[in-house]
């Protein structure tokens, strides 16, 4: 399979710079890959598809604040700092990406907060734009870890191109989401209010909850034409025995189980064991599904529409049928399905 196949048109004004006033209101084209049919609902019709006993698998990771800005020492110059993870606690040393990159080097100190209250050395240099930071900072490690979260801001994906708004801290944010770590908000969970959540629930329903922390190498360009040569970055993940639990009582009882987002089946495919049941997991992965593939638990997915060139969108036309879901893609530019992380979402059946 090659990159190349992925390639499409999508018209600027076809990417959602804002969500959907409701977060279940937003748009659903549901895609039956037995019969190639495609319809049009309203998020919330997702209800009509499941029932008594079906299984849909959440990633409860959350968003951090992990865009912040600063100036550089003696020039003044603004640099852009994101927070990518924490390496060490007790040195406070973070894995940050700067920009630009160039203007910065091992020694440089970066003041952040319109006081200087934040200041932060340069202590490596991992790749051409990633730095190690280590935060000067004299409080304890919470204390440290609100100062600093509140010099930053929600890190909306580049494609938003806009500012940044105060109802971005809680729209780029699943409902769920109770396990801090990630810098990309697994956009398929956005679209499940309370209010639906509920009345799944109603519908007995089963919920089970992983966590999969999001990165950037969601965004990351892919630069090889042949996918087999292209490497995926890691991301931390955990599935706990009630995720296995869940998940393996309801595929064993012949239930739907659901998939919300690629982040999801790409932890589920990690932690699948040879007899097609989930097994416990925590570590990281690098998993990089693209077709042709063989799918192990779930039964459906949903998921939102895609960036050309993305891999999330081949993991979505591996689930889908590369045939079926490039013309469902095509369906989506005629009618105008709104694309991106704040934008309308697919559910596979």
């Amino acid at each position: 399979m090659k990159l190349s196949k992925f390639k499409f048109n999508l018209p600027s004004e076809l990417i959602a710079l804002n969500p959907a006033k409701n977060r279940d209101e937003s748009r659903l084209m549901v895609v039956h890959r037995d019969t190639g049919e495609i319809e049009h609902r309203e998020f919330k019709g997702i209800l009509d598809y499941y029932g008594k006993g079906d299984v849909f698998i959440f990633n409860n990771t959350k968003v951090f604040p992990a865009r912040l800005y600063g100036n550089k020492e003696k020039t003044g110059a603004r640099i852009e700092v994101f927070l990518l993870r924490e390496l060490n606690e007790d040195l406070r040393l973070w894995d940050v990406l700067v920009d630009p990159a160039r203007k910065i080097r091992i020694g440089n100190k970066l003041y952040f907060g319109e006081d200087d209250s934040m200041v932060a050395e340069v202590i490596d240099n991992t790749t051409s734009r990633g730095r190690t930071l280590r935060f000067l900072y004299d409080g304890n490690h919470d204390e440290f870890k609100r100062a600093l979260y509140a010099l930053g801001e929600t890190p909306l994906p580049k494609y938003i191109e806009r500012e940044v708004e105060p109802e971005d801290e809680y729209r780029y944010q699943n409902i769920f989401a109770t396990e801090e770590g990630a810098v990309v908000a697994p956009a398929a969970g956005l679209h499940f209010s309370r209010e639906l959540m509920k009345r799944l629930e109603i519908k007995d329903c089963q919920f089970a909850f992983l966590t999969l922390h999001s990165g950037l190498g969601n965004f990351r360009e892919i630069d090889v034409e042949d996918l087999t040569k292209h490497k995926m970055d890691s991301e931390q993940m955990v599935v706990n025995a009630d995720v296995v639990n869940i998940v393996n009582k309801g595929k064993d009882d012949g239930h739907k189980i659901c998939a919300v987002g690629t982040s999801v089946m790409r932890a589920i495919e990690t932690a699948v064991s040879t007899d097609g049941h989930l097994k416990e997991f925590e570590g990281w992965t690098n998993k990089f599904i693209f077709p042709p593939y063989d799918f192990s638990v779930a039964t459906s997915m949903v998921t939102n529409f895609h960036m050309p060139l993305s891999t999330l969108l081949m993991m979505t036309a591996s689930f889908g049928g590369y045939e079926l879901i490039m013309d469902a893609y095509d369906i989506a530019l005629k009618e105008k399905y709104r694309f991106g992380a704040y934008g309308d979402a697919m559910l596979i059946l």
